[in-house]
């Protein structure tokens, strides 16, 4: 019943337009009454996105999954899981692209919708930054991380999505938001506690240490594992008073 009251929905918004379509003729078109429809769809806006519930319940199962202790990428990596997340929402899209196409094309005609959906979008960021807010517990900037993460994987799923949709479902819907996606990852990295100043201060030795250490040039430098070797480099340059290039 419910898909039929999807399917009729969507022909009468096709035939008629959106505005112009109630659903009393939903309900007469798929053969229900009205308590029928409002059993799954609390208004007309809800049978346009019927399958987001259901989405976000997967995609929030599966964040907590990652929350657990595991061997898998996204327990050692919450930029990782993030973006697999993300792809829990592709794959509903994905599953019926003739659909998806259709809702894109009415979205973009009823600013009604469009308003309606960016409620959904943030469901969705809100969820994200949840998870992720758990991981940076306690962490230097965690909660701003976690956010700034967060809105930036939706951008990017929603930029490789509507280049799918734009497409008509024609192009490789996977590609498009894994390119996207990409860029979130090489921008965040796989550390879940970065530090904004990753090498820290070049340690001087101190009395006859100091003495011995001038003598033979020595400098100690301690780094984080994660920090770019450029960046070592560059501090081991400026340490030993040469200009680094």
């Amino acid at each position: 019943m419910r898909d039929s009251l999807v399917a009729a929905a969507f022909q009468l918004f096709l035939e008629r337009g959106y505005e112009q379509t109630t659903v009393d003729e939903i309900v007469a078109l798929a053969g229900v009454g009205r308590r029928s429809f409002f059993r799954y769809f609390p208004s007309k806006e809800d049978v346009v996105f019927p399958d987001h519930e259901r989405c976000l319940a997967e995609m929030n199962d599966f964040l907590r999954e990652g929350s657990s202790e595991g061997g898998d990428r996204g327990a050692d990596d919450p930029v990782a899981r993030v973006c697999d997340a993300a792809r829990v929402v592709l794959r509903m899209y994905a599953e019926n692209p003739t659909f998806s196409v259709q809702r894109y094309r009415l979205t973009k005609k009823v600013p009604g919708l469009r308003t309606y959906e960016l409620s959904v979008v943030w469901r969705y960021e809100r969820a994200l930054a949840e998870y992720l807010r758990g991981r940076f517990a306690g962490r230097r900037d965690g909660t701003l991380r976690a956010d700034v993460i967060a809105a930036a994987v939706v951008a990017a799923h929603n930029n490789g999505l509507r280049s799918w949709l734009r497409s008509d479902g024609q192009s490789d819907a996977t590609a498009e938001v894994d390119h996207a996606l990409a860029h979130v990852q090489q921008v965040f990295g796989s550390d879940p506690d970065p530090d904004p100043d990753p090498v820290g201060p070049v340690q001087r030795p101190t009395g006859k240490s100091a003495k011995r250490a001038a003598d033979d040039d020595v400098v100690v430098v301690i780094s984080r594992r994660g920090a770019p070797m450029w960046r070592v480099v560059q501090e081991v340059e400026t340490a030993l008073g040469r200009d680094p290039e």
